[in-house]
């Protein structure tokens, strides 16, 4: 995986506001990516096929997390609202408060790599302390979200915790529920691995003037859903993952080649986005 440069005169000149907005197909996508995979998923486990499931279930959480990350900056091109609800299901879903993530996720953008950065924390480890410290780290998120959270913030995190709560009760009661079991199980040991595969493969080894790292591979953007475009992502956070193979194009055609051991610097910024300043409001 790669890390890019650029100088700020250059990244000016890259046309970026045209590719915030999605067309309904693109809409349509990005708001059921996940849904065919939860359905094969529980069809699996119900009729015993767990070893089918599991992959059903890995790339649910792969493609539920692309979700969230879209909602969280209010990119899915739908209202606002929406966007909100999107989050709250997948909390459900994925057994993490999805607003929780939001939170500590733009501190993140804010402060990137920062001692108070605690999505980023992880990156600062090996990678085998990374993997170890995972079950921790949605603890530490959650617990650090709930520090920098305003009120309404607030709001959505606990109705997510509560009803989580709730979800692990009822499926650890039920035993008849047994395709259920599975996925949670599943979700459990996604969100244990979230920190070294979301934070620490993107940020492993960048300085503290470094946001990020860039994956070009043309097969490991296809099977990993364009969620390795995370230089870009910094660059330009309002553009939706969908789009950001173009963006990449667009940035190799003003910038120095995304080649090679390069970093992006936190002081190179893109044009300012002022709708995105309050988004955590």
């Amino acid at each position: 995986m790669n890390t890019a440069t650029a100088t700020p005169p250059t990244l000016a000149n890259v046309e970026w506001r045209d590719l915030v907005a999605l067309t309904s197909c693109e809409k349509n996508r990005e708001l059921t990516l996940s849904l065919p995979w939860l359905i094969l998923s529980l069809l699996f486990y119900a009729k015993g096929w767990w070893w089918l499931g599991l992959p059903c279930s890995f790339y649910f959480f792969l493609t539920g997390l692309r979700q969230s990350h879209n909602a969280q900056h209010y990119s899915m091109g739908l209202p606002r609202v929406v966007q909100d609800l999107v989050l709250f299901s997948l909390s459900v879903l994925m057994l993490s408060s999805m607003h929780a993530v939001q939170v500590t996720h733009m501190h993140h953008h804010r402060h990137c790599l920062a001692d108070e950065d605690a999505e980023g924390a992880t990156a600062r480890l090996p990678w085998w302390r990374a993997l170890l410290v995972g079950p921790l780290f949605p603890i530490r998120l959650h617990v650090a979200a709930w520090r920098q959270a305003k009120w309404n913030k607030r709001k959505w995190i606990a109705a997510e915790l509560l009803v989580i709560a709730g979800i692990i009760l009822g499926v650890t009661l039920y035993s008849g529920l047994t395709a259920w079991h599975w996925h949670f199980s599943a979700m459990i040991v996604g969100e244990c691995f979230t920190g070294f595969f979301a934070v620490w493969t993107v940020h492993h080894d960048c300085g503290p003037d470094e946001v990020g790292r860039t994956q070009r591979g043309r097969w490991l953007n296809f099977i990993s859903y364009s969620m390795f475009f995370h230089a870009e992502h910094h660059l330009f956070p309002a553009v939706p993952t969908c789009h950001l193979a173009v963006l990449a194009k667009r940035l190799d055609a003003v910038t120095l080649k995304f080649a090679g051991q390069q970093v992006i610097e936190t002081k190179l910024k893109a044009p300012k986005q002022n709708f995105l300043a309050n988004q955590l409001n």
